[in-house]
């Protein structure tokens, strides 16, 4: 918690490590507020796990993400990494996308990209379990957010405001925010936060700059005090890196001269996120190397690891450091120029032993259906290259009802509207079974479907190495015999074609003496 900057608040910080663990408890046992807060801000390419986490270690109590935009967020597949405990959202080309840990979950907001209510709800029942928070970007200026309708776009069409956080509010159980850049007039602002109200968000971030507006103007703090008079709602005042915000007790100036519940902050973070320590900000060198230990322990990508490093280096980004730091390939190379690689390879043996451990549990554990209702499903994904052509699991799946002499599989399909990815049931005996994975394609999602029964009922589905059943048998005998026949219709039609074109002894006869040899070859004129 934070407030005001007084002595006893002073004494309380040495205090605060002591009872961290009480205070994320109490957190989880309800729902995220924002009053007196510190935040980091969602920053592109800074807001990633290792630096959310350090600015947490530092004294913020809420981190937002980096801005995710929605069409890709909704392709994405949730999958629990075991080795990294974390929790991971992969999409289609196999990046991570957003990865969060347990030991963020109560406080960290999912900041997205959106412009369309559907799919804002899509992505937000897709994390809301694994966050403490969503939050809608309404204030971004850059171009590849505005271009999609997004960002500081949606400032000039608050009816699509109103639709996407009124759907968001109704639609999950999770606090919902936004944030937004002020309007040309003070009018219009009040007029906008005022409607955003109403839709029932839990708070407000107000940046004190219009959309057109760089961080080397002045932030307007007069127009985020009067939204924080003019509505209910927590509002968080945001913009102050620049020229208000320099230490940890500036926080509390640029609170009181705004009025807001709130602080955020994001270049002063991004440059040294130990700002936010009540006990003085610490070396950024210091801070460097505890990022680096985040970013190898939660296998952080090595382009984002250096992006982030070089912010904090700031003007040394051309010195002999920096220098070696751009020319780091990996996340080892990264450690060599910090002198840490011990630290690393520590590190990667830790996670390697931990890999080996859960593949030899994994193996003599296979998984096991689960009863979702009246279906039976499983995590199942299809994938064609392991098994032969010409054979699938749904003709195992036949093969197998006609032999228990069941009526034939029935499927059914469902396409998703927001990222047209199909999944589908299969019902056979009268017992229903699906895959907990949606599929690209209508034909995959079937097969997965099947995959999920014949698993079930322990009967074999075709893929290469399994032995072969009764029916790639019967298959391999069909083939045979096609074949067979085959050759034999090309033996009768060869025989065919030399009776026709055989010259009787006659005809060969005469037909010599039209024969001349050219060059030592035969060759046939005709007079």
């Amino acid at each position: 918690m934070w407030s005001a900057i007084t002595p006893q608040h002073k004494v309380q910080c040495a205090v605060d490590a002591e009872i961290e663990e009480g205070i994320i408890m109490a957190t989880s046992l309800g729902k995220l507020r924002f009053n007196n807060k510190m935040i980091l801000a969602p920053m592109v390419r800074v807001g990633t796990l290792p630096m959310r986490l350090l600015a947490l270690d530092y004294g913020a109590d809420i981190v937002y993400c980096e801005e995710l935009i929605d069409l890709k967020m909704v392709q994405c597949e949730r999958v629990v990494n075991d080795v990294l405990e974390t929790v991971d959202f992969i999409a289609p080309d196999e990046r991570v996308m957003f990865r969060t840990c347990n030991k963020e979950k109560d406080r960290v907001v999912f900041q997205m990209g959106t412009a369309d209510p559907e799919r804002a709800l899509a992505v937000a029942k897709l994390v809301e379990n694994d966050v403490a928070a969503i939050d809608v970007n309404m204030g971004c200026p850059k171009e590849y957010s505005t271009k999609g309708g997004m960002g500081s776009a949606l400032l000039s069409d608050p009816d699509k405001i109103e639709a996407i956080l009124t759907r968001l509010v109704k639609g999950i159980s999770k606090p919902v925010t936004c944030k937004i850049r002020i309007l040309p007039s003070l009018e219009e602002t009040l007029g906008l936060v005022k409607r955003i109200e109403k839709t029932g968000v839990a708070a407000i971030a107000v940046h004190g700059r219009m959309k057109e507006e760089r961080p080397r103007h002045a932030v307007h703090c007069d127009y985020i005090r009067a939204v924080a008079e003019n509505v209910s709602i927590p509002v968080i005042a945001n913009g102050g890196s620049l020229d208000p915000i320099k230490t940890f007790d500036d926080i509390e100036q640029f609170r009181e001269a705004t009025g807001a519940s709130s602080v955020m902050l994001a270049r002063a973070a991004m440059w040294n996120p130990s700002i936010f320590r009540c006990q003085g900000m610490v070396s950024v060198d210091e801070v460097m190397e505890e990022y680096v230990k985040y970013a190898v322990c939660y296998d952080n990508n090595t382009f984002n690891t250096k992006y982030c490093l070089c912010q904090m280096l700031r003007e040394r980004v051309e010195s002999p450091m920096g220098k070696q730091l751009h020319a780091a390939q990996t996340n080892e190379e990264i450690c060599e120029v910090f002198g840490m690689s011990d630290f690393y390879k520590k590190a990667q043996a830790e996670l390697e032993a931990r890999k080996k451990a859960l593949d030899a549990n994994s193996s003599s554990l296979p998984d096991q259906p689960v009863l979702d209702g009246d279906v039976i499903t499983m995590a199942i994904k299809f994938e064609r290259r392991e098994y032969p052509p010409q054979i699938t699991p749904k003709m195992y799946l036949l093969e197998w009802s006609r032999k228990e002499k069941l009526e034939q599989p029935v499927y059914k399909t469902e396409q998703r509207a927001q990222d047209r990815c199909f999944q589908s049931t299969v019902i056979v005996a009268n017992k229903k079974y699906r895959s907990t994975l949606w599929e690209k394609s209508k034909k995959f999602a079937e097969q997965a479907a099947a995959i999920v029964c014949l698993r079930t009922l322990g009967v074999p589905e075709g893929r290469i190495g399994e032995g072969y059943s009764g029916l790639v048998n019967k298959r391999k005998r069909e083939e045979k015999k096609s074949a067979i026949s085959e050759d034999d219709s090309m033996t009768d039609l060869a025989h065919r074609k030399r009776r026709l074109t055989e010259p009787s002894q006659k005809e060969e006869q005469g037909s010599n003496d039209n024969l001349v040899v050219v060059n030592g070859s035969c060759g046939q004129t005709v007079s």
